[in-house]
């Protein structure tokens, strides 16, 4: 079955960095679209970033446009997040998601917080 495991979360200084990855498996990785999304609380969760199976189109969301970086290793089926200049609003839990066999696929987040 399909498995999203996340990692990489953790408590940042404001205008710190961190990297997020996501490890998949039960499925065949490199021909599918993989998206990150977070949620904050109170909050609907919202897109963060897509990628195309083949990493050749990239998406993010209007807020985190020009910080942060998806990308993709095919050979090591692995979604990758880099999150550079965070700010206290880029808080929330982070999810990996593979849209496969008709159904949406979520692992079981990563806690991101941003503070001093």
């Amino acid at each position: 079955q399909v498995q999203l495991v996340e990692s990489g979360g953790g408590l940042v200084q404001p205008g710190g960095s961190l990297r997020l990855s996501c490890a998949a498996s039960g499925f065949t990785f490199r021909r599918y679209a993989m998206s990150w999304y977070r949620q904050a609380p109170g909050k609907e969760r919202e897109l963060v970033a897509f990628i195309s199976s083949t990493g050749g189109s990239t998406n993010y969301g209007s807020s985190v446009k020009g910080r942060f970086t998806i990308s993709r290793d095919n050979a090591q089926n692995t979604v990758p997040l880099q999150m550079n200049s965070l700010k206290p609003e880029d808080t929330a839990v982070y999810y990996c998601n593979a849209r496969v066999g008709g159904g949406d696929h979520w692992g079981q987040g990563t806690q991101v917080t941003v503070s001093s």
